[in-house]
């Protein structure tokens, strides 16, 4: 087949599919946000100050937002097609953007990860690498299991050839504490299959390379 021919996009995905986030629980908030409040107190902040009046409450709608990942279930509900095309050249996305929670502090870490694959019998649409990347992402989490889970599933759920993840994040408890290092930056990588092989390692190091 010629080069030329590329893995067709699910063009049925939106960005509002790939985002959703599960339907949020009003008795949750109001426990979790119970609790947040208690250590605002026990820290001896003034919770009659205007500022804090509802900070409990905000806190807690924002950890159901940054850990939505947790309520939809054990994978990302992500279909795969027929490669019907036959391609068997590597399939890239880079610089996905992304933010998580460090599972030790729960303070944040993003950056962006590059993800490729080379399909076998089936593909994904491209839209759905960020959303794989986004279904790990929402939750108490490790840089390195991160990197793992997302080619983890691409391999369990293809079966390509080779996949190949990188992930480039900045750790806010290692800028804002501890060491206390601004700028920082995490690399980690995971590989499968083909990519265990230097050209083809190559060839995706050439990809990130390139402006």
């Amino acid at each position: 087949m010629s080069r030329d021919q590329t893995p067709a996009i699910d063009s049925a995905d939106t960005a509002e599919s790939a985002n959703k986030i599960a339907e949020t629980d009003p008795e949750q908030i109001r426990r979790i946000a119970e609790h947040v409040r208690a250590i605002l107190v026990e820290l001896g902040l003034d919770m009659t100050d205007h500022n804090l009046q509802d900070t409990d409450v905000r806190v807690a709608k924002m950890y159901d937002e940054m850990f939505h990942g947790l309520k939809e279930g054990a994978e990302p509900a992500v279909t795969t097609f027929p490669n019907e095309e036959e391609y068997s050249h590597m399939v890239m996305e880079r610089d996905i953007p992304f933010y998580s929670m460090c599972s030790h502090h729960l303070v944040p870490f993003y950056g962006k990860a590059h993800i490729a694959y080379i399909p076998s019998d089936r593909i994904i649409g491209l839209s759905k690498f960020a959303r794989i990347l986004e279904f790990y992402a929402k939750r108490p989490q490790l840089q390195e299991r991160l990197t793992e889970q997302v080619v983890g599933f691409l391999e369990e759920k293809l079966h390509p050839q080779g996949a190949m993840v990188v992930i480039e994040a900045r750790h806010l408890c290692v800028e804002m504490r501890g060491v206390q290092k601004p700028g920082a930056l995490t690399v980690t990588s995971a590989i499968r299959g083909a990519f265990h092989q230097r050209p083809v390692r190559e060839e995706f190091l050439d990809l990130l390379r390139r402006s």
